[in-house]
């Protein structure tokens, strides 16, 4: 657990609990944490060779659906729900919110990418990161924990509070997606950016709403993206793994 204290704290300066979980939320969730997110395109990659994807303006469309209509907001839910069950010790609770995380999945490919990215989180963060009791609660899980319940969990392991921690994992997701799509339009540095930052409004939208949201309020609208990230399995030639 993070270190607290009751030292009084400068103006403008973050106290020790504060730096300290911003400190694990920025290493956690960047580029370079060694989860393997840079395998995964989501079924970006099938999306632009149908055509649907072709440019910023149609990635923006795209991404913006994905975001608050369909994996962005359930993994939302699902990062939520595991972290509150997590932090006041409810094994059964979230032994089910793991369960239903992996069945909740649209098709084998994002499975294999949210089952292969929760398991590496998960190892990495015990080696590097432990913290007490999380043994105990990926334990509870019973079931491979996929890639936004391993987040809650660890975050609520470490006394990282949830709604930074919700929206760095929403961050790390849309980013993730702009940078598997910078490599198969292609698209430019500052184009990228300029996605991300149309896309800010919608990720803040998001995390509110999955803040509020129970577990049955997930549901999924992106049909199309859904049937992207099946028929990549076919595709002739493939740069990613999803």
């Amino acid at each position: 657990m993070l270190m607290t204290t009751n030292e009084p704290v400068e103006p403008g300066r973050l106290s020790e609990h504060e730096a300290a979980a911003l400190y694990r939320l920025m290493t956690w969730l960047s580029p370079a944490f060694p989860v393997g997110g840079f395998s995964y395109s989501s079924g970006i990659e099938w999306a632009v060779e149908a055509g649907d994807i072709t440019d910023t303006a149609t990635l923006v469309d795209w991404l913006d659906a994905m975001l608050g209509d369909g994996a962005g907001f359930c993994d939302a839910t699902l990062l939520v729900h595991a972290y509150r069950a997590a932090e006041v010790g409810e094994n059964a609770a979230l032994r089910e919110i793991a369960e239903l995380a992996a069945a909740f999945v649209p098709s084998r490919e994002r499975l294999l990418e949210t089952s292969s990215q929760g398991r590496a989180f998960i190892d990495i963060v015990r080696a590097a990161w432990d913290a007490d009791g999380l043994d105990a609660m990926v334990a509870a899980c019973r079931t491979p924990l996929v890639y936004p319940a391993a987040v809650g969990v660890v975050a609520a392991a470490h006394g990282v509070p949830l709604a930074p921690t919700l929206h760095a994992f929403l961050h790390a997701l849309v980013s993730n997606w702009i940078s598997a799509a910078s490599r198969l339009i292609p698209l430019g540095q500052t184009d990228s950016q300029r996605v991300l930052v149309t896309l800010e409004p919608g990720v803040a939208a998001t995390a509110n709403r999955a803040l509020n949201a129970k577990l049955d309020d997930l549901g999924s609208a992106t049909f199309r993206a859904d049937l992207a990230s099946m028929r990549h399995e076919t595709q002739y030639t493939r740069l990613f793994r999803s």
